[in-house]
């Protein structure tokens, strides 16, 4: 295999000697490597964290199989499978959010801003609150209503074609017509029932297990190596329908299966977690200001959203000291703060 620089400072050109070709993206890589370091330090941290706790060290031993029962107890079946949630849901929500703001080309076309949040939450909290059902008759509703606020604004939104800004206002649109439905919900709920509602609606990864990392790591390893398969066309769409037609991108048809890619994305890690917000919104923008890279940044994208998600988590159990936070509390903080400074930097740029 040779290596043939393109570009002095950004892009090398990977040759096989099978005659496949592919662009690496120097900085983009580097990036995402200081991304996975930082995320598996954390992690670390994180497992390490309790009423028992561990040295960086010890758990890292008890990773390899080298630890105690009691460490093995405690990491295998208490922490990891929370950390795991929390990867994979903020992976699931960073690709999402990453796919919508290519797609409407537009940095607020965020899942937690259009609409496809809100969706899965009518979901989750119909089955809670009209049915009484468990937690996987909750999680279930959650993506099927999260597939069907998908659909519903594809289709409120299709003009010959679907175009960006159109999608983000008729998302918004949707969103407080569904955070109203979600408010009738919770005054018809009786008391215990609406208290799990709301609990369910703060967004947590309080209790989780291995119940809920394995369909969502089911889901994410068929679902992100997807939207990396059609990363190329998503780079093409944001140069706008005509200019990718004209490169051979089936434009609507490549749409259709990157939205319905990332509603799913979205669903089911907000039936693992409940409704996690910012990070949709904040990981793409965040790993593109650090790539310095034109299109979406799926792979960055992806590795950002899990550190924001695990960072977010561990504020969340730290800064009130034994009282801990659920993890949609802090995003959610982040968010508005976050939300405003986009708001007002597009403002000076002129695009809102």
């Amino acid at each position: 295999m040779s290596v043939k620089p393109t570009d002095r400072t950004a892009t090398r050109s990977i040759r096989t000697p099978g005659g496949l070709s592919l662009r690496l993206d120097v900085r983009s890589a580097l990036v995402v490597v200081v991304l996975v370091v930082a995320l598996c330090a954390m992690s670390v941290v994180l497992i390490g964290r309790g009423d028992f706790a561990m040295a960086p060290g010890d758990v890292v031993a008890t990773l390899l199989g080298n630890g105690t029962a009691a460490q093995e107890f405690i990491v295998q079946d208490l922490r990891l499978p929370r950390i795991l949630v929390g990867l994979l849901v903020g992976a699931a929500l960073g690709v999402g959010g990453a796919v919508f703001q290519s797609i409407s080309r537009n940095p607020l076309g965020s899942p937690d801003v259009i609409g496809f949040g809100q969706g899965a939450t009518v979901g989750a909290l119909s089955v809670i609150v009209l049915f009484q059902g468990g937690s996987a008759a909750v999680a279930g509703g959650a993506v099927v209503g999260g597939l069907l606020t998908g659909a519903a604004i594809y289709l409120l939104a299709w003009k010959r074609g679907v175009h960006g800004y159109r999608l983000v206002l008729i998302g918004i649109g949707v969103a407080a017509m569904l955070t109203a439905v979600n408010h009738y919900l919770i005054t018809k709920a009786s008391l215990v029932d609406a208290t799990r509602a709301v609990l369910w609606m703060t967004g947590s990864l309080d209790g989780r297990d291995w119940a809920q990392v394995w369909p969502l790591l089911t889901v994410c390893a068929v679902l992100i190596p997807l939207a990396l398969v059609y990363g190329r066309p998503l780079r093409m769409l944001e140069m706008g329908d005509d200019a990718a037609y004209a490169l051979g991108v089936r434009v609507e048809r490549t749409r259709l299966v990157l939205m319905g890619v990332a509603v799913l994305l979205v669903s089911v890690a907000t039936a693992a977690a409940g409704p996690i917000t910012f990070v949709a919104l904040g990981a793409p923008q965040l790993a593109r200001r650090l790539t310095r890279s034109p299109g979406p940044n799926l792979g960055p994208a992806a590795v950002m959203g899990a550190l924001l998600l695990l960072v977010a988590d561990w504020i969340a159990t730290s800064a009130l000291g034994d009282r801990q936070l659920p993890a949609g509390v802090v995003t959610g903080v982040l968010g508005g703060c976050y939300l405003l400074w986009l708001l007002v930097t597009e403002r000076k740029a002129g695009r809102i």
